[in-house]
């Protein structure tokens, strides 16, 4: 993707994350950099088709200072993204998927390091977790009522990366 008002004159995906839903319909990609989850259809493997997409932060949206010049997919930058009146800083990176497909945990560090360089935000206000509704067509909706928010943590602000459902679930190698 062709930009300005960023690091390099193109700015690369980075995915962070992949995890298929238990059901198999869904195939979810966290892309940290340009901001975006994308969804894709997995049930006819022959025909993997882009089902949805939701951006949540990143590098590109309309406060951020980058203009695109050259994309296919994206015409103009989303708007930034706003939970509960906190800014998301940084992208969407580990997701966790509830067993019943319906709730996709995302949290937005990737590592301090990285956040550093490309989202310093991120580092002096703390992580956030935010939960994306799923429904039974697959659409996803920011849920705008949930958020965790590392930084108002005593001692924080932190930057969560991981997070487990205890006794296991879709994307978790823990199993009871």
């Amino acid at each position: 993707m062709g930009v300005e008002g960023w690091l390099l004159p193109e700015m690369p995906s980075l995915i962070t994350d992949i995890l298929i839903s238990m059901d198999d319909r869904f195939l979810y990609v966290s892309n940290w950099i340009h901001g975006d989850i994308r969804q894709y259809d997995i049930t006819d493997p022959e025909n993997i088709r882009l089902n949805g997409q939701i951006f949540l932060g990143g590098s590109i949206h309309e406060e951020s200072g980058v203009k695109v010049l050259d994309d296919e997919e994206l015409k103009k930058p989303p708007a930034a993204c706003y939970v509960k009146g906190r800014r998301v800083e940084g992208g969407p990176q580990m997701l966790q998927l509830s067993l019943d497909g319906r709730r996709l945990y995302v949290t937005t560090s990737l590592y301090r390091k990285w956040d550093e360089q490309f989202y310093p935000g991120l580092v002096r206000t703390g992580a956030l977790m935010l939960r994306v509704d799923v429904d039974n067509n697959g659409v996803m909706t920011l849920n705008e009522d949930f958020l965790f928010d590392f930084g108002s943590i005593e001692g924080g602000p932190f930057l969560g990366h991981e997070m487990r459902y205890p006794g296991g679930d879709c994307t978790s190698d823990i199993w009871i």
